[in-house]
């Protein structure tokens, strides 16, 4: 309840005047009216809307269900002890179990309602809040209202981190920071989606659009993934380990700030995300700088978060795809989706597995385009699979034509990433907005389909020339645009133009065996070469030799896990064979002895032959 001195501070001579024994003679209309003056008094000290506020609060704290609340006291607790196991376990498996049975279509309590649970730390509501936006981005549809708030409860959560005095002593699992991170860059693009169509903003978004231009922006996004990676050291932690360094020289590197698992975590998963934010802004070089240094093997710390690796080789895939080097891209991509396979029975049990899954989904998509463009020997198991589920469109786009190019759009506009723009809509000045919404720029998803189906358009229906040369060692030009296009007049000029772009398309810049990202060397990745003398075509393939150990590597493997299942299954419980009581057998049972005289199929019946009959009959019996 309030205190009444806070609303109510008498003067001395009120106060003497309330003290002073009142005189005889007062009138009841005098009395009523400062009984009456009280009541005002207490009324302004009391008011009713705080009371009722408090009701309503006390009323909501206990709608929330028992499980609900001693899941938070719990997670709060484990978070103060820095207990990772029991976070890790309540992160990954309890907070989705109770998002399932009680707000599967609803938000979490508000963090305001839920901190008498948890002392008021506002270190863990500021946790909680990150894990509440980050719910209504995925089961609801976020208001403008939860779009900012959720921006100014990240900053507070980053300023938290980087502007302390000193490093904070708190621990979060990998998997959680890596989330955090990865949900910060996904809501920036969601509202960078959003921002970018002014037609359909009621006024008030319109209103707060044009006050709060620096929400989600670019440059805040880009200051704080580049902040995390310098405040960790985390460039040089890495190009030391590369080196060879030992893990004291690498935390010497680090420093005060990244020689903290929190703060490395940061640094590390900051760096992946930056290179997805640099893909989205369209530029796949600067993108490829920033993981430079980060191994890309299927040892390497990356590979212990799925997500974070799926993620990571899909952009940089993507971005290889940008820069025309489709060996490089068919490189990532296949490695990957190896490493997915392998692994796919313990992903099946992750709370993320349906956007692993679709993750995958789209690189299959980019691989059929990627190995039409540049065709080449790749493995033979994730080719199966790419025929599998993209077999007919894989027989168009190596057909060419119109019909190869409608389909090279379907494929890339669902398969590739979602491209932003750096620069807003100029909500700030109206008659400005009003000229860009009448005449909107090209989106720039649609400006990187047009540069990518230009280059399609180039090399388009080499995949048949190079299917009909496999067949010759030599061919004349004109035979050979006979089997391509008997109705063209000009098909011996096409046929050569064909060729040429064959050649061209079979020489790329790649990457070599232990080089960098973004360094490569001048390849050629189709084993098949051709010389042209006047109108003949001499056709030279050289068939690599099928690599046969991987094939046992892989039989082997799936061998050694059928055989761990086996061994790791519990063994069946031994039956108990009761022993059988011999029970004798009555005489009328026994048949008779025969005499020698018998005869049994023309042949005499002896003694033993006897013998034997009558102990299987006797153990039909028994």
């Amino acid at each position: 309840m309030a205190d009444p001195t806070a609303f109510y501070e008498p003067e001395d001579d009120e106060l003497l005047s309330s003290l002073a024994v009142p005189a005889y003679g007062v009138s009841a209309h005098a009395f009523h009216d400062e009984f009456q003056h009280l009541q005002e008094l207490e009324q302004h000290a009391y008011p009713p809307s705080v009371a009722q506020q408090e009701e309503e609060h006390l009323a909501a704290l206990e709608a929330i269900p028992q499980d609900v609340k001693r899941f938070l006291i719990l997670f709060h607790q484990a978070i103060l002890e820095n207990d990772l196991p029991s976070i890790s376990n309540m992160y990954e498996s309890g907070w989705t179990k109770l998002t399932t049975a009680h707000y599967a279509n609803s938000e979490w309590p508000e963090a305001e309602l839920i901190s008498p649970l948890v002392q008021n730390d506002q270190v863990f509501l500021t946790l909680y809040r990150e894990l509440y936006f980050r719910h209504v981005y995925a089961r609801l549809q976020p208001t403008i209202d939860d779009r900012f708030q959720s921006y100014e409860n990240i900053c507070e959560l980053f300023n938290y981190l980087l502007n302390s005095d000193g490093p904070v002593s708190l621990e979060l699992p990998i998997q959680w920071i890596w989330d955090m991170l990865d949900e910060f860059v996904y809501q920036f693009q969601s509202f960078a989606q959003w921002r970018a169509n002014p037609k359909q903003k009621t006024e008030e978004e319109l209103e707060l659009l044009a006050e709060a231009q620096q929400v989600w922006s670019c440059y805040s996004v880009l200051n704080v993934l580049y902040s995390l990676i310098q405040k960790s050291h985390i460039d040089d932690q890495l190009k030391a380990e590369k080196e060879g360094k030992s893990p004291e020289e690498v935390a010497e590197l680090g420093g005060e700030y990244g020689s903290k698992p929190l703060y490395r975590h940061l640094g590390y998963f900051s760096l992946i995300c930056l290179l997805r934010v640099h893909v989205l802004l369209g530029d796949p070089t600067l993108a490829l700088q920033t993981v430079e240094h980060v191994e890309l093997s299927n040892t390497a710390f990356i590979t212990r978060i799925t997500a974070c690796h799926v993620m990571a080789y899909y952009h940089i895939g993507c971005a290889y795809m940008s820069l025309g080097r489709w060996p490089d891209a068919v490189k990532t991509f296949v490695q990957v989706l190896i490493f997915i396979n392998r692994m796919k029975q313990y992903h099946t049990r992750s709370y993320q597995y349906g956007a692993i899954t679709k993750q995958c989904e789209r690189m299959y998509a980019l691989l059929a385009i990627c190995t039409t463009l540049s065709p080449g020997p790749s493995d033979e198991s994730i080719m199966a699979i790419v025929k599998e589920h993209y077999g007919d469109q894989l027989s168009v786009l190596q057909r060419g034509g119109e019909e190869a190019l409608a389909t090279f759009k379907e494929l890339y506009l669902g398969a590739c990433p979602k491209y932003l723009t750096v620069n807003p809509p100029p909500y700030e000045d109206p008659s400005a907005l009003e000229v860009y919404a009448q005449n909107p720029p090209v989106d720039p998803t649609q400006r990187h389909l047009d540069l990518f189906l230009s280059e399609a358009q180039a090399v388009s229906g080499v995949s048949t020339v190079r299917n009909l040369l496999k067949l010759y060692t030599s061919i004349d030009a004109s035979k050979l645009a006979a089997f391509m296009s008997p109705d063209e007049t000009d098909g011996e000029d096409r046929v050569l133009e064909q060729l040429m772009m064959l050649k061209a398309a079979s020489r790329t810049y790649a990457r070599g065996q232990g080089m960098g990202v973004l360094d490569g060397e001048k390849v050629v990745t189709n084993n098949l070469d051709f010389t042209i003398e006047g109108t003949m075509v001499h056709v030279e393939e050289t068939t690599a030799h099928r690599r046969y150990a991987g094939f046992f590597v892989r039989n082997a493997e799936q061998a050694m896990r059928a055989f761990n299942t086996i061994r790791s299954s519990p063994l069946p419980s031994p039956s108990v064979r009761r022993p059988q009581s011999a029970v004798p057998l009555p005489n009328s049972a026994i048949p008779p002895k025969p005499s020698a005289t018998t005869i049994a199929n023309g042949v005499p019946a002896s003694d033993g032959a006897w013998q034997q009959v009558t102990k299987r009959q006797v153990r039909i019996v028994g």
